[in-house]
């Protein structure tokens, strides 16, 4: 079991690194992923991967005290605004449209209710 941890954690980790310069994948839920997987599957992994930049710079603040930026909160919500939009537009469905709106009005109330916003420190 360790092992699929591991492979999975390593999966994740590139879908987040891809996230980075890809705009229309998201990165930070890829590197919750990462996180996750590696604690369960290695702590070598796991003490590693909090050592990374990748790590410190967008899930650091999060993991510790619940809490996004708000440019990270901005651009995590566009983008999914973004895919869920396009996915209501081409959905014939009506009751999948309906689950669309659901899903982006959960979405933003978990974001603005739950998450937390910290500061950004400018050097």
């Amino acid at each position: 079991m360790k092992a699929l941890y591991i492979l999975l954690g390593f999966l994740s980790l590139a879908l987040g690194i891809l996230g980075i310069a890809l705009p229309v994948l998201p990165t930070v839920p890829f590197l919750l992923l990462t996180l996750f997987f590696f604690a369960k599957g290695s702590e070598r992994l796991h003490n590693w991967f909090l050592s990374t930049n990748i790590y410190k710079k967008h899930l650091k603040t999060f993991q510790e005290q619940g809490a996004l930026s708000k440019k990270s909160k901005i651009w995590i919500l566009s983008l999914a605004t973004v895919m869920l939009v396009a996915g209501f537009i081409f959905t014939p469905v009506v009751w999948a449209k309906a689950l669309i709106v659901v899903m982006l009005l959960l979405k933003y109330w978990y974001f603005f209710f739950k998450i937390k916003t910290v500061e950004t420190r400018v050097a």
